[in-house]
């Protein structure tokens, strides 16, 4: 049984860090790609980062860039996501997904992408 659980979310405020875990178990985790997407209420669910799996590049949607770092351990199975100077745009549900193996930046972007998903985690920026 696959599962994904993120940690790490709560309420910060304007310009704080947060950095998120996911601790995944019951798949090949070097196998897989791993991304965050996040969901804002009466929103689609967004891209917001991910490591491409042939090459361990980073991609980054462009309102997280040069803000969020996205990074891997694949000896913990483990993926992370630090945050720095958090706005309250940023305010959402992060959930973090494990994908089939990729090599482009519009495949990791895509949610079909990924067959397994966390529940999710909060993290609220308040001014």
């Amino acid at each position: 049984q696959v599962q994904l659980v993120e940690s790490g979310g709560g309420l910060v405020q304007v310009g704080d860090s947060l950095r998120l875990s996911c601790a995944a178990s019951g798949l090949t985790f070097g196998t897989q790609t791993m991304g965050w997407f996040r969901q804002a209420p009466d929103k689609e669910r967004e891209f917001v980062a991910a490591i491409i799996w042939t090459n361990g590049q980073p991609v980054y949607a462009d309102s997280v860039q040069a803000r969020f770092t996205i990074s891997r351990d694949n000896a913990k199975s483990t993926v992370y996501l630090q945050m720095n100077s958090l706005k309250p745009e940023d305010t959402a549900v992060y959930y973090c997904a494990a994908g089939k193996k990729s090599w482009a930046e519009t495949m990791v972007k895509d949610k079909g992408l990924y067959t397994n998903w966390g529940q999710g985690t909060q993290v609220t920026v308040s001014e």
